[in-house]
């Protein structure tokens, strides 16, 4: 019985010696079968990824507005006399010199006949309107034709209350025109309201827009940018390539040293102006670098990388 004991205490005793022997035997097959050859582990990952040159221009930013093309000046015609239009001189669009016939008022009453009155124009431009019509009665108060002094053209435009602290004269401006896709006309704020509209909240403003060759016409529709703030030899990128994490914000750029085995490199940075996709790096990253743009998202400091597509910089102007 004494022997039985013992033999069960050395049989205890030696288990974990046992289990522990097992427990290496499992680990050298293990990692025989993860690493048949025995030798070095195997190679880094390679991610792909696309590129692109920080580039180095003037960046914009600006309120986008939409508007109609008015003429800068008008002045309405009136008669000096009451009657019947008896004959209309000119139409929309007519060129007159001031003196130039517009509108014939005849006073004549039944039972009193009149010289007819004939109405000229007060200043030389264009006609814009003529809201007189051969057979109509008028007053010396009713406007019988609107000419524009030909002193150029402007947008009317309402800026919003939020955004009136980016307004001022002369700002400058960018103008388009359906009529004139891919044009580009310069213009300036010339006016600005005192007031805002107590309904819609907005102010109304004015901008004059350059119209070489006499294209553009009253009453088209405008597209215009007001530029709020423009920043040159600014370093631009695609604001997709930026990367935060844990409240840092920043990019990898290519580190071609061995150029068999580049890798990204994490860059910190500071973001500036982001309009149109684009963003400007007020610190962080030097002209020219290259970028990642693609594929950045699973990226750490020092990952072996292949850069399959190069895109094109950013325009200068943007």
């Amino acid at each position: 019985m004494k022997k039985t004991r013992i033999a069960f205490l050395v049989l205890i005793l030696a288990m974990p010696l046992l289990g522990f022997s097992g427990c290496e035997r499992i680990r050298e097959t293990y990692g025989r079968q993860r690493n048949p050859t025995g030798g070095a582990p195997p190679p880094a990952q390679v991610f792909a990824v696309n590129t692109m040159p920080a580039a180095q221009g003037t960046i914009q930013d600006y309120l986008a507005l939409s508007g109609d093309i008015i003429a800068a000046s008008t002045v309405d015609t009136f008669s000096d006399v009451a009657g019947r239009v008896s004959r209309v001189f000119v139409s929309s669009g007519s060129r007159v010199q001031r003196g130039t016939p517009v509108v014939e008022v005849d006073p004549s009453r039944p039972g009193m006949e009149f010289v007819p009155s004939i109405v000229r124009a007060p200043v030389a431009g264009t006609v814009v309107a003529v809201p007189a019509q051969v057979g109509m009665t008028i007053s010396q108060a009713v406007p019988l034709a609107r000419i524009s002094g030909g002193a150029g053209l402007e947008v009317r435009l309402h800026v919003a209350e939020r955004f009136i602290s980016r307004i001022s004269l002369n700002q400058p401006c960018v103008v388009t025109l359906v009529a004139f896709p891919g044009e580009v006309f310069p213009g300036r704020i010339t006016e600005i309201s005192p007031t805002l509209d107590i309904a819609s909240r907005t102010m109304e403003i004015r901008v004059s827009v350059d119209n070489p060759g006499g294209r553009i016409r009253a009453g088209m529709f405008a597209q215009v940018r007001i530029i709020t703030e423009q920043k040159d030899n600014a370093v631009k990128i695609p604001v997709g390539a930026k990367v935060s994490r844990f409240g840092e914000q920043f990019v990898f750029v290519v580190d071609s040293s061995d150029p068999e085995a580049p890798v990204a490199r994490r860059r910190n940075l500071i973001p500036g102006i982001i309009i149109d996709g684009i963003m400007e790096v007020s610190y962080g990253l030097a002209p020219n670098e290259e970028v990642v743009t693609r594929g950045q998202t699973l990226l750490e400091d020092g990952s072996r990388i292949n850069v399959v597509y190069r895109q094109t910089p950013i325009s200068a102007v943007n």
